[in-house]
């Protein structure tokens, strides 16, 4: 081995690979899982988005490769990384991704954002398999992936979100989840981590829904704080107004019928309000939200506009420049435990210290061993 194992970044990558448990006989291993992991992961960030992609690129760059670990029998073939890739339990390789992410980037994000995303051609019509769905945690500040869970068959987000909650650090973050969240169940999970929440509310909610928006209609205006801001660019002029109260004493009132289950510690309730021109058309849109926090109307607002993170920072990113949903992975565990190499990769490509783009340094870490290595171990310059 070389000196590149007293890299602290990189030995705490190998070190997580190397927990995960492989339950191949070791008598029969050629590839260890750890170095297969590491393939993968080192593929993905060289501008890879299949097997066949990861298996060329490593027999071209096996001599880097073997700079980090022995490769003795070199680079296993598509299929057999295919292989390992469906064997891998997700469950343990998703724990593993969050554990280092939580050595690597200590301290707790000031605000988090959990949303799902699909990926659309996962679905194995022929198998009655359904395509993969898997809800993120998302550092909208550090464009930091924090974590994943994926979507078992017949359930859904409120099922996955809980579990996912579960597994992160989040004491003193503010949590932000779109309408499917909006359950009061979710809501005490975050306060139980000692976070707070911020909720859409929609019809999924519909008597809390038609009650916000009641009281925006009618409440005194020393009760509500007011922010605007507007947006304009490309043709578009987009304006916001976000009202915010926290005065609503009356969620709690009599008046509901006995035995409901509220929202616990509700600190107050927003409506948002937008109004968008573009080629001479006009749209509006009216969102509501509840909160554990007491938050003014620009702290609101900024929160509700940086949720949005996830989908720009994150889905965006995978879908454009790592081409997820071109994925046509189908078999075993393939489909969960790629996406979980993806957000390996896509933490340490966007930790680099350069002004290029994300796709830009996949294709030059793809052509120059030094520049991977620099992400691999620390920062790219």
């Amino acid at each position: 081995m070389l000196d590149v194992f007293s890299k602290p970044r990189l030995r705490s990558l190998l070190d997580h690979f190397s927990a995960i448990k492989d339950t191949r006989q070791s008598c029969k291993v050629m590839y260890p899982l750890r170095e297969v992991i590491l393939l993968a992961v080192c593929g993905t960030i060289a501008d890879c988005d299949d097997y066949d992609d990861i298996a060329a690129w490593g027999e071209a760059h096996l001599d880097f490769l073997r700079t980090m670990s022995e490769f003795h029998y070199g680079i296993p073939c598509q299929d057999w990384m295919r292989v390992v890739m469906n064997r891998i339990d997700p469950a343990l390789f998703s724990a593993c991704f969050q554990d280092w992410v939580a050595e690597r980037w200590p301290g707790i994000p000031d605000l988090v954002a959990l949303d799902g995303k699909t990926s659309r051609r996962s679905h194995d019509a022929a198998a009655g398999r359904r395509a993969l769905h898997l809800v993120s945690a998302f550092a909208t500040h550090r464009h930091l992936v924090l974590g994943q869970e994926a979507v078992e068959e017949k359930s859904n987000e409120i099922i996955a979100i809980p579990a996912l909650l579960s597994r992160l650090a989040l004491e003193g973050a503010l949590v932000t989840i779109d309408a499917m969240g909006c359950n009061p169940g979710i809501a005490q999970g975050i306060l139980d981590a000692k976070a707070d929440y911020l909720l859409a509310v929609k019809d999924n909610q519909p008597t809390l829904h038609a009650e916000i928006e009641s009281y925006f209609e009618t409440a005194p205006a020393a009760e509500v704080e007011t922010c605007k801001d507007l947006d304009k660019g490309h043709g578009r002029l987009e304006s916001r107004t976000c009202r915010v109260s926290t005065k609503i004493a009356w969620l709690e009132a009599d008046r509901r019928y006995p035995g409901a289950f509220r929202f616990p510690e509700v600190a107050a309730i927003a409506i948002i309000d937008t109004r968008v021109e573009q080629k001479g058309k006009i749209s509006t849109a009216r969102r509501s939200y509840i909160t554990s926090r007491p938050l003014s109307a620009d702290a609101l607002a900024e929160a509700v506009r940086s949720h949005w993170g996830i989908e720009n920072k994150l889905h965006w990113t995978l879908d454009v420049a790592f081409k997820e949903d071109l994925s046509r992975l189908r078999k075993g565990h393939g489909a969960q435990n790629m996406a979980v190499v993806r957000h390996f990769a896509i933490n340490l490509v966007r930790d680099a210290k350069d002004k290029r783009s994300i796709k830009t340094r996949r294709k030059r870490a793809s052509w120059d061993p030094a520049y991977l290595r620099a992400i691999l171990e620390k920062s790219a310059c």
